[in-house]
């Protein structure tokens, strides 16, 4: 048995995994709250999988009523180790067409309505996000796409999160590609960050479903239009997986090569004396290893 736990975590039109092994459903419970729905357990050539979707079982939750915390903390104590994020998207680069799919490696987080942290008052902590996801596994995961028989796979790439549910105007749409973003979104955040504080690598391969509205004056994001490109994505990313767990399967795992499995051995700044227990008890599972 492979040491990797490979988490991942499906966005819209990606509610399942085909082709798995010894597949089972849990139902945690966190002190954040409800995670968007049961974990799904299961195997691929001896690497153990565990996914959750993002939106919940039929897409019932929108992007801003997500509980990130409760999700990451889900799969912190089912074991996780990794955290695959699949994700659908709109492009801002005119290379960047329909089905393509980014290996992400940075954000811009221009939400505000969500919980960002699992710490507060009574446990202050500070974790990096200079680079956001885990290089090692990013590029795992852009390999995987390749072999998956996707067209256009970019490795690396900017993914402003926005926080929804209405797409952009064009105004900001045009904004967002004068500051260099490649892709545009509604949920890596604060997944990504919320990751990094429960030390779990994390990488984001967006799929490209459109390319927002910044394209011509009479062009807007069409549903119709997203629906179909989504639903060519899901096969691919089911492949995705396939083909990970297949790589994953034939290497142990060691730690991180960016020590993200040690991102708050500095990061926490409140003294011992003046925790606040209940929310020490809350942070258990994620920070439990230096608390």
């Amino acid at each position: 048995m492979s040491e990797w736990v490979l988490g991942v975590i499906g966005g819209s039109g990606l509610y399942g995994l085909e082709g798995l092994e010894r597949v089972s459903k849990q139902s945690v419970e966190t002190p954040w709250g409800d995670p968007s729905g049961d974990l799904v357990h299961a195997e691929f050539h001896g690497v153990k999988l565990v996914f959750l979707p993002r939106h919940g079982e039929g897409h019932r939750i929108p992007p801003s009523q997500i509980n990130y915390r409760a999700n990451i903390d889900a799969l912190k104590r089912a074991g996780v180790t990794d955290i695959l994020s699949l994700s659908a998207c709109g492009s801002l680069k005119e290379a960047l067409a329909p089905g393509a799919f980014v290996a992400v490696d940075q954000f811009i987080d221009r939400t505000f309505a969500r919980e960002k942290s699992f710490f507060g008052t009574g446990c202050v902590a500070h974790v990096s996000m200079a680079d956001p996801v885990c290089r090692r596994l990013s590029g795992l995961a852009a390999d995987a796409a390749e072999a998956a028989g996707v067209e256009t796979v970019q490795r690396g790439g900017t993914y402003l999160t926005m926080e929804g549910p209405q797409f952009s105007t064009r105004a900001e749409s045009q904004l967002y590609r004068t500051w260099g973003c490649d892709v545009i979104g509604m949920t890596n955040m604060p997944e990504a960050k919320l990751a990094r504080e429960a030390e779990l690598s994390y990488a984001s391969l967006a799929m490209v479903t459109d390319y927002d509205c910044w394209r011509s004056p009479d062009a807007d994001v069409d549903i119709a239009d997203i629906l179909k490109v989504m639903h060519a994505n899901t096969a691919k990313a089911h492949a995705v997986v396939r083909h990970l767990a297949q790589r994953l399967a034939g290497e142990p795992r060691t730690l991180s090569p960016q020590g993200i499995e040690r991102s708050l051995d500095t990061a926490i700044l409140t003294a011992p004396e003046h925790r606040d227990p209940a929310l020490i008890a809350k942070l258990g599972a994620v920070a439990g290893r230096v608390l």
